[in-house]
Formats: C-alpha cells, sequence, structure tokens
C-alpha cells in the first residue's frame, strides 16, 4: 500500500514546497497566488469558527441525496432499456437529446422549479450524474456472457431469475465504473446550483470570497472539495472491492 501511496504524496509535498518558495522568494502576487501556509490558515480558521463544517455539511448532504437519486433512476431505467426493445425505441431519442444538452444550463430553470433550498441542488446534481450510471447498466446488462443465458434458458428459468441470477451480477462491474464517476459529478452540480442560487453550502462560500478578494479562502474550499470528492472516489472504490471482490482482476500469474 505504501508503495502505491509514496509518488503521489511525495509529488505533492513537493509542489507544496515550490509553491511556498515561490509565494515567500518568488514574487507570486498573493491576490492571485497565495502561498499554502494561508491556504493553511484558512482551512484552520474556516473550520474552529464552525463556518466550514456547516456548509461542508448542506453540500455533503445534497451531493448524497442526488447521487443516490441519480444511482437508482439510472439502474432502474437502464435495465428496462436493455431488457424491453419497445421502451429503449421509446426512450431513446429523449435520452440522447437530453444527453447531447449542457446539464449545467438547466441550473436557472431547477431553481425556478425548485426554489433556493437543497431540493433544487440535489436534483440538478442527480441529473448531472445520471448518465454514468445509465450508460454502464446498459453495457453491462448487454455483455452478459451468452453460454450463461444458455444454461439459464435450458433449466428454464423465467425472465427475471435470469435477470436476478445473471444478468444482474454480470454487469454490477460495469455499474460500479459508471458510480464512480457520477459520485464525483454531483459535486459538480451541488456546486453548480449554489453559485446559481442557494442560501447555504460550500458554493455560497467561493462566491462570497471571490467578491471580498479573499483568494486564499477560495482556494482552502477548493483544497476541502478536492479532498471530499478524492473521499466519495474511495469510499465507491472500497465498497466496489468488498462487494465485487470476485470481479477483480488478479495481479500477477501463479509462480510470479
Amino acid at each position: 500500500m505504501w508503495r502505491e501511496a509514496a509518488p503521489p504524496l511525495i509529488f505533492v509535498v513537493l509542489l507544496l514546497a515550490a509553491w511556498e518558495a515561490g509565494a515567500l522568494w518568488g514574487g507570486l502576487d498573493p491576490l492571485i497566488m497565495p502561498a499554502p501556509s494561508e491556504i493553511g490558515e484558512q482551512l484552520v480558521l474556516g473550520f474552529s469558527s464552525g463556518v466550514y463544517p456547516l456548509h461542508l455539511g448542506v453540500t455533503l448532504a445534497q451531493s448524497l441525496a442526488g447521487f443516490v437519486i441519480a444511482v437508482a433512476m439510472g439502474v432502474g431505467i437502464g435495465a428496462l432499456i436493455s431488457i424491453s426493445p419497445l421502451v429503449e425505441r421509446t426512450l431513446n431519442p429523449f435520452l440522447i437529446a437530453f444527453e447531447a444538452m449542457p446539464k449545467i444550463a438547466l441550473a436557472p430553470l431547477v431553481i425556478v422549479w425548485f426554489g433556493y433550498g437543497m431540493g433544487s441542488k440535489i436534483v440538478l446534481a442527480a441529473v448531472i450524474a445520471f448518465f454514468p450510471v445509465l450508460v454502464s447498466t446498459i453495457l453491462g446488462l448487454r455483455a452478459c456472457d451468452p453460454g450463461r443465458l444458455d444454461v439459464m434458458h435450458a433449466l428454464g428459468a423465467s425472465r427475471g431469475q435470469v435477470f436476478r441470477m445473471v444478468r444482474l451480477p454480470g454487469a454490477l462491474p460495469f455499474i460500479f465504473s459508471g458510480v464512480n464517476v457520477a459520485v464525483v459529478f454531483v459535486l459538480l452540480g451541488s456546486i453548480v446550483g449554489e453559485f446559481v442560487g442557494a442560501k447555504a453550502g460550500l458554493g455560497t462560500l467561493i462566491l462570497y470570497a471571490n467578491e471580498n478578494l479573499e483568494t486564499a479562502r477560495t482556494f482552502s474550499i477548493l483544497a476541502m472539495l478536492a479532498a471530499l470528492g478524492l473521499l466519495l472516489h474511495f469510499g465507491v472504490a472500497a465498497l466496489r472491492q468488498r462487494l465485487l471482490f470476485w470481479a477483480e482482476p488478479r495481479r500477477g500469474t501463479p509462480g510470479h
């Protein structure tokens, strides 16, 4: 584990050291590129005052709610499309049109429809994270091993039994790939919604910091978002490894 984590950690330490040196002796404008030490001070101040935890909790709650909705809808609609040609022919033109449209452009309308509270941010996060789950679900269900399907049909299994025992388990690695992308996209949707109009959240803090030219504070919030995105990503990866251990690729071969 250490061998895998060491290179990125060493790179980050060297990058921060060079950044700090450039800010102290290289003439970097603190209004444009503040020193990492100033960003760290803003992080400590924000958490000690209780402001950062409050707004972080709002953004995290919105993102997780949108994530659950996106996964449920993506898997559900993807399953219907993969097993029903009629549903596919009916929904396909609308899904293609919706996918081609920039989802962020929906933010002002979503705010108008659902208000400035958490509901609009949840909807926007779910909309942006929906398609990675949908596409991965369809691909996974269609990539099922034909041999296993033939065996189930020969045994007289019903369509529901085939789906539950063969198609869905075989599609789970694909679905988790889409879920891993979606868990990062929900943060994007939540922050964009907060930019357009919100009462609380990290997006609102970024807007306030920019209006007051508090660049170090803006960087500290971005650092929180980056850390939150990494935690969500690795959380999904850990869940995938725990649930789909049988699908993990083997490293090396026997005797090596």
